[in-house]
């Protein structure tokens, strides 16, 4: 997928983001680069494990049924989590191969509380959006083990997945390490710039507006409403990260450079791209999203479903 020539290559440009598989086999890469001595079946098996709970084919659990936090959620965030821990132990923090496992299988179990129980018939997951990320957490507690979770790692695991919170004041919280609170951080980041420079993000939100909907988060008035409110997103995303999360999306850059040889910050670029186009089509008056956003057909089919 890279680009040749004098085109500057994009994120898109470098994983299949459609393909799982591809995203496996980049973080496995990634983690070579990080330690070239790493046996590769335990997150293999971690990742094949949360591609069956989302799937549907973990007894006791429901298919994942939120387009939004999706199993590509998932894979966005955990290949962000893995450049972003290469970019941190690039920039000389410490991070041992079991830390690095904990953080990457918090990344992959981040969002498991959007996942129904099998005789919860009910809606959707959407209707835990206010209590899906202390859902992730009892997740974790239930089923850390079989990740492969030390009893001891499960709480760190917890309290990463605590930090994808927005309504949690991380600088309060008390990790356990200094290298828990940096693995928190990292997944706080990895779960933001994953999701916003993907390159269907601004479809995916018409997925979101339903999610709230069923959520009862009713800060929206429709899908438009949510499009407009979400360039304030943009800049309230930067603060946090900046604030809250130790500037980690600044790390992504040691990655791209000593991974593909770019030194440029594509999460940066790309998630700056989204916010123009944005506005751009915000500035048409009464526009036509199946107009502007037209990637996989997502809102065109949504629309059509509406009006069925």
């Amino acid at each position: 997928m890279y680009r040749t020539g004098n085109t500057p290559p994009l994120l898109a440009d470098l994983v299949d983001m459609d393909s799982p598989a591809a995203v496996l086999d980049e973080v496995l890469f990634i983690m070579t680069l990080i330690t070239p001595q790493m046996d590769p079946t335990r997150l293999t098996n971690a990742f094949n494990f949360a591609a069956g709970l989302y799937g549907g084919r973990w007894p006791g659990e429901r298919e994942c049924n939120t387009g939004f936090h999706d199993f590509r959620h998932i894979t966005d965030t955990f290949l962000a989590m893995a450049r972003l821990i290469h970019g941190a132990i690039l920039n000389g923090h410490m991070l041992n191969e079991k830390q690095i496992y904990a953080g990457l299988v918090s990344a992959l179990l981040h969002d498991a509380g959007y996942i129904q129980d099998a005789d919860d018939g009910d809606g959707t997951g959407a209707k835990y959006t206010t209590v899906h990320v202390q859902r992730s957490m009892d997740f974790v507690q239930r089923y850390g083990q079989r990740y492969g979770l030390t009893q001891s790692e499960i709480p760190d695991c917890r309290q990463m997945i605590l930090c994808t919170d927005l309504g949690i004041d991380i600088p309060s919280l008390s990790f356990s390490s200094p290298r828990v609170e940096l693995l928190g951080k990292l997944l706080g980041c990895a779960d933001l710039i994953g999701q916003m420079a993907d390159r269907i993000y601004l479809e995916k939100l018409f997925y979101l507006y339903r999610e709230f909907e069923e959520g009862k988060v009713l800060d929206y008035a429709d899908e438009m409403d949510l499009l407009a409110k979400t360039l304030s997103f943009f800049p309230a995303i930067e603060r946090r990260i900046n604030e809250q999360l130790g500037g980690a999306h600044q790390l992504a850059k040691a990655h791209f450079a000593a991974r593909w040889n770019i030194s440029r910050n594509l999460y940066q670029e790309t998630i700056a791209k989204q916010r123009r186009y944005l506005e751009f089509i915000l500035s048409h008056p009464d526009c036509d999203p199946e107009k502007f956003l037209r990637r996989k057909n997502i809102v065109a089919q949504l629309i059509r479903r509406v009006k069925a």
